[in-house]
């Protein structure tokens, strides 16, 4: 039987990264290709950047793409951090056109949820699970029993800052982004993360939290300087998915493609 693949495509805020995935088991059929997210950010340049990556792997099949704000039939409702050239995009019928493609388009959050909750850490597990992406911003999956609950926007929950003691964005001073702009070190970090995490835990009452994202890969730097009520594991994909489960949502709906 022959397997079903898709590219799957993870946009994110400095980089945008794209391999072909085996969406029954979820493994990289290719090489995992990185191009730098254009700045400054617009639609044009996007596409471009997805553009490359469909061309260097010679692809010619279905996409799935994370983008990093709330999507809503397909169209980009919110972007934090890539700002408002989205605003009102129909990102995956531009996709489609532009690659003449076949494209589908979900919060990167979701994705990478939706990767782990299938071939991850969270495979097989009932409840409520949080799945957190830390890297440029913040991301949240919610998942009641597998199901999810789309678009949970939780790195943008207010905190207060304890050195300006302005109340801020979580995201703008707990996400790995935030780590090297004020030149933490991993245990001050750590700290800061921490309260987010119980704070979230304290919103949502899960029964389990998976942390993924860029910090993901670096647990020995700052995973033991965290204590949330209630499990906590890591990611088992770490960065690969967001490329997953794109690509996994994608095989599971039509999608838009060029006319």
């Amino acid at each position: 039987m022959q397997m079903k693949k898709v590219l799957g495509i993870d946009i994110g805020g400095s980089g945008v990264k794209g391999a072909v995935v085996d969406v029954k088991s979820g493994k990289f059929l290719s090489d995992r290709i990185r191009v730098p997210t254009p700045k400054p950010y617009s639609l044009e340049g996007l596409l471009g950047a997805i553009d490359e990556i469909v061309k260097t792997l010679n692809w010619s099949g279905k996409i799935g793409c994370g983008f990093p704000g709330v999507v809503r039939a397909q169209t980009i409702e919110t972007a934090l951090n890539l700002g408002s050239p989205f605003f009102g995009v129909n990102l995956a019928e531009e996709i489609g056109k532009r690659c003449a493609c076949e494209a589908w388009v979900i919060n990167d959050a979701d994705a990478a949820g939706i990767g782990e909750m299938q071939f991850g850490a969270g495979r097989k597990k009932d409840g409520t699970v949080l799945m957190l992406t830390v890297g440029t911003g913040i991301g949240a999956a919610l998942f009641t029993n597998g199901h999810l609950v789309p678009n949970m926007e939780f790195g943008s929950i207010k905190m207060k800052d304890k050195k300006s003691g302005k109340m801020m964005i979580a995201e703008a001073i707990c996400s790995d982004a935030a780590r090297k702009k004020y030149d933490l070190k991993w245990e001050e970090w750590a700290e800061r993360f921490n309260k987010y995490l119980n704070y979230v835990q304290y919103l949502l009452n899960p029964d389990l939290i998976i942390l993924g994202g860029g910090v993901s890969s670096k647990p020995e730097k700052f995973f033991s300087h965290l204590n949330v009520k209630c499990d906590l594991v890591l990611a088992e994909l770490e960065n690969r998915a967001g490329i997953v489960g794109a690509a996994v949502e994608a095989s599971r709906h039509g999608g838009a493609k060029s006319k």
